[in-house]
């Protein structure tokens, strides 16, 4: 699964000129390339834009663990606003609240997040359609419908403990996973680090923010 995400905005819980902006949700993919040291390309995300959106619903205040979301009509493609959760609009719920990081590979959300978004806020009366604000928050979403990209070894979202990698440390879902496949066993920063049952340490180039740099494979 992969990395980096952007903004919502939340419910006005008091007055102020305060504005929770809704910049995009990124989904996230993790690849890497081929050789001894695997290059990172975790800072890109899959299937979805790096522009941002924004846009106000009269809220206002932080994210919780639990509250719901969806996209905004108003901010089309890439505009998530928040929603109660009974509401038609609701896509998704908050399965954990980060902060914010402007370094897009530092935010590691919990295996089971379908997308990630960053909540931005800005002062005064801005156009949250043109992006920008302070980020706060960054919300590790799961969707409300059974589709679950994110679930460890879906073969989508961010890498997790659980999910499968090729031998050139590409995630694919484990469902797919060959003899020449390995199962992630561990996530750490050395390589002796890694369990006991690993039989392949795939040393990762260095990414800022990254919590990782190790993916410690195993059997499938």
């Amino acid at each position: 699964m992969a990395q980096p995400g952007n903004t919502p905005n939340r419910p006005r819980r008091g007055a102020g000129c305060l504005q929770s902006l809704v910049v995009l949700a990124v989904i996230l993919g993790l690849g890497y390339g081929a050789s001894k040291i695997f290059g990172d390309e975790s800072s890109q995300s899959k299937g979805s834009s790096s522009s941002s959106s924004s846009a106000s619903d009269g809220k206002g205040g932080s994210w919780e663990i639990g509250d719901c979301g969806g996209p905004d009509p108003e901010n089309k493609p890439d505009g998530y606003r928040a929603f109660d959760c009974d509401d038609q609009g609701a896509t998704f719920k908050a399965l954990k609240i980060e902060d914010a990081s402007f370094l897009p590979n530092a935010i590691q959300c919990p295996a089971g997040t379908d997308l990630i978004i960053q909540v931005s806020r800005v002062f005064g009366s801005g156009d949250g359609k043109k992006g920008g604000g302070i980020p706060t928050n960054t919300v590790c979403g799961r969707n409300l419908t059974g589709d679950h990209p994110g679930d460890a070894g879906a073969g989508d979202g961010q890498l997790v403990e659980g999910d499968c990698v090729s031998a050139t440390a590409k995630e694919i879902a484990c469902a797919s996973a060959g003899a020449n496949d390995f199962k992630v066993l561990g996530l750490v920063k050395e390589k002796t680090e890694c369990p006991a049952a690993t039989t392949e340490p795939m040393q990762l180039m260095m990414a800022m923010g990254r919590p990782y740099d190790v993916i410690c494979g195993g059997k499938v």
